[in-house]
């Protein structure tokens, strides 16, 4: 487990999240006018994977069940031999005030089954609100636990991503204290089920204000304030945190990543993106441009890299007049 990840994280890569459901992945080809089917998720998913300037940026791909089920669309990422990972959650159901991700029954066998796929690691998403009652993060906690212990018990890496979403105009200090809250419940729990820490990934949002509050925190803010949070939850012994980009606005992401790699961390701080790294590729895809779609994510793939650490610079031009 400890060889996937460091086949993912090797020279400043980072993880491309491409597990959109069925109906998330309907809601982003809507955005763009086109229809919703097995061809065309097939056609959207392959001209990505298919593009061939980022494996030296990116070492692995979160999939979709559909997805790793279709060999001709994951086929290119075998060819650049980057890691394959799932999403194997279920969603997020009703729970007390909140929710609750499910997808616990019948785990073992389907990792099994994904195993022998070629998934080499794995997600599970928690959903936490700024405001979510204890029981409620303490419930995802203990959850989560239970999928990173089965799935280290399979011979696969688990992601483990409490998210706590930034919607709203709570200020940055209201997200230090739920993210602080959420992810040391997180540790706590997984100490519990004996995780070996050392064959962990932890995808967390990054501590920023809320997307609607009308003072936002500066990249020096949110670098400051995301680092004194996991110091202060997250044991060195993980060896990476690959951030998600939520709904941040373009860029921010990556700048906030940058910022953040400026400064010591006994973490390798890396990504794992799905908008920030696909919005461009998809408005290109809609039109048919299939090739600068294709160079915008070799191009942002590359930025975020950069962002971990890299100077490796590429070759890519592109029309940006999104």
């Amino acid at each position: 487990m400890r060889d996937t990840i460091d086949k993912i994280f090797f020279d400043y890569r980072g993880i491309l999240a491409a597990d959109e459901s069925t109906g998330t992945i309907q809601k982003r080809l809507a955005s763009v006018g086109m229809e919703c089917t097995v061809e065309t998720r097939h056609d959207y998913r392959k001209t990505l994977f298919s593009t061939s300037g980022i494996s030296p940026f990116i070492g692995g791909v979160i999939l979709f069940e559909e997805t790793l089920k279709s060999p001709l669309t994951i086929e290119p990422l075998r060819a650049q031999n980057i890691a394959l990972g799932i999403k194997v959650d279920k969603g997020a159901k009703d729970y007390g005030n909140g929710t609750l991700t499910e997808g616990l029954d019948g785990l073992a066998d389907r990792l099994l089954e994904y195993r022998d796929l070629g998934a080499t690691f794995a997600k599970w998403r928690g959903v936490i609100k700024p405001n979510d009652s204890e029981a409620n993060v303490k419930a995802n906690a203990a959850v989560m636990a239970v999928y990173a212990k089965r799935c280290q018990d399979a011979g696969i890496v688990p992601i483990v991503e409490p998210e706590v979403l930034m919607e709203g105009t709570h200020t940055i200090g209201k997200s230090y204290a739920m993210t602080s809250f959420a992810v040391g419940q997180l540790f706590k729990s997984l100490a519990e089920q004996s995780v070996d820490l050392e064959k962990v990934i932890l995808k967390p949002n990054m501590v920023v204000s809320g997307y609607s509050s009308h003072v936002r925190a500066s990249k020096d803010q949110v670098a400051e304030e995301t680092l004194r949070c996991f110091k202060n939850n997250v044991p060195a012994a993980v060896p990476a945190i690959a951030f998600l980009s939520g709904g941040q606005q373009d860029g921010e992401a990556i700048e906030n990543l940058e910022e953040m790699n400026k400064n010591y961390a006994p973490w390798v701080l890396s990504f794992s993106f799905g908008r920030t790294l696909q919005r461009g590729a998809l408005h290109y895809w809609s039109e048919s441009r299939l090739d600068s779609a294709q160079k915008w994510l070799a191009q942002r793939a590359a930025e975020c890299s950069q962002a971990v650490g890299k100077t490796k610079e590429v070759s890519v031009v592109w029309d940006s007049g999104l």
